[in-house]
């Protein structure tokens, strides 16, 4: 690493953590409280990433504002209600080496760290807490208060709170909407295999991680080329 200051913004679910069995359970909730079957499990991952309001009215374009807002009532309600059973902790574990890659990128002063994520600001706080995580993250953004991804207001929201240009911020994430925010953002994105997007789609990624002990090296070869 060099002296030049750093940032790495981390997606969430999908990341991060694995959080698809409470996201499937909640969406089946709310597809049934509106009477219609819940779409194939693929199509259902395939919205993780995008702002609740946007990804229900992907899933069932035929129905009206009217009833997609009240699927995102009804999903806030079953997820917080399996939240609230089972521990966030429980629902949305970690993924293997997510902690030790985390610890080892704060250790290092020239390196800020964040967040960017399609959650609320509660439901980031409550995995946050959960995991013991808010000691990371220096920038934490938030769907409350951005368009849904990839819009790249997260992103230049985060390198505006931390002072970073875009040569020397990177965007780690599981979905091709994590590398096209990273892209309209103008700065480089690293995929992970892990997440719910299949490999193919995270086009623009200039590379695709098969285990966080991958993220560090990954790091290295890609600011050794712009410092």
């Amino acid at each position: 690493m060099t002296s030049a200051l750093r940032l790495v913004v981390f997606d969430v679910d999908g990341t991060l953590v694995d959080s698809q069995a409470d996201i499937l359970a909640a969406m089946g909730y709310a597809f049934d409280r509106v009477g219609m079957g819940m779409p194939e499990r693929s199509k259902v991952l395939g919205i993780v990433g995008l702002s609740l309001d946007v990804a229900v009215a992907r899933l069932a374009p035929e129905l009206e504002r009217g009833q997609h807002d009240q699927m995102v009532d009804f999903y806030k309600e079953a997820y917080v209600d399996l939240r609230h059973k089972n521990g966030a902790a429980h629902s949305s574990p970690l993924y293997a080496g997510a902690v030790d890659a985390l610890e080892a990128l704060h250790a290092m002063p020239d390196v800020l760290l964040g967040v960017a994520t399609g959650k609320s600001r509660r439901g980031l706080d409550k995995l946050l807490e959960a995991h013991d995580l808010h000691r990371f993250f220096i920038t934490q953004q938030v769907s409350d208060h951005h368009p849904s991804k990839p819009h790249p207001s997260m992103l230049m929201a985060a390198m505006s709170e931390t002072g970073v240009e875009p040569k020397d911020a990177v965007m780690v994430g599981d979905t091709s909407f994590d590398m096209q925010m990273a892209q309209a953002a103008g700065i480089t994105g690293i995929g992970v295999s892990w997440g719910y997007h299949e490999v193919s789609a995270l086009e623009g990624a200039v590379t695709v991680l098969e285990g966080f002990q991958d993220l560090h090296g990954a790091l290295n070869r890609l600011w050794e080329t712009v410092s």
